[in-house]
């Protein structure tokens, strides 16, 4: 891990959140009865500010870090929906060889598509000893983040 950078905007828990649960509004059988237990978003300002957030961020680490796309072997963001994942590799201006897509595969493992698609990238033998990588997320309330890797197994 060479870098790593997290954000959050909590005025963004309108747009992505679920309303009942924990501490703040327990569950109670008028909580269950009215489905406050499921994730709840507004489709439009989520993609928006998921697309604003992973690429502001990513840039930061890059920019920082002396990265760019001719040296970043991989772009793994969250497998959460492949229109958000499109639209910030687009903005980043990174080539499809550049970015790992496996929602069609697994569909949305939530916190477990990252890990999910570097073992896929593994599995596929496309990553070297010392390539670098970029991780990133967006999820609920709103919060992002970004993390730099050095590759370093043998994929052999």
């Amino acid at each position: 891990v060479i870098d790593c950078k997290l954000g959050v905007d909590g005025s963004g828990a309108k747009y992505l959140n679920m309303p009942a649960g924990g501490s703040l509004n327990p569950a109670t059988e008028e909580t269950v009865s009215k489905k406050m237990h499921y994730v709840k978003q507004n489709g439009a300002a989520v993609f928006k500010s998921a697309v604003k957030g992973m690429y502001d961020i990513t840039q930061k680490i890059m920019i920082q870090n002396n990265i760019s796309n001719e040296n970043l072997k991989l772009f793994i963001a969250h497998q959460a929906n492949k229109r958000i994942i499109d639209a910030t590799a687009k903005k980043m201006k990174l080539n499809k060889e550049q970015i790992l897509i496996n929602i069609d595969k697994y569909a949305n493992t939530t916190a477990a598509s990252i890990p999910l698609a570097l073992c896929d990238a593994y599995d596929k033998k496309i990553l070297n000893i010392g390539d670098n990588l970029i991780l990133t997320a967006f999820g609920a309330g709103f919060t992002w983040g970004s993390c730099l890797i050095k590759w370093g197994i043998d994929c052999e």
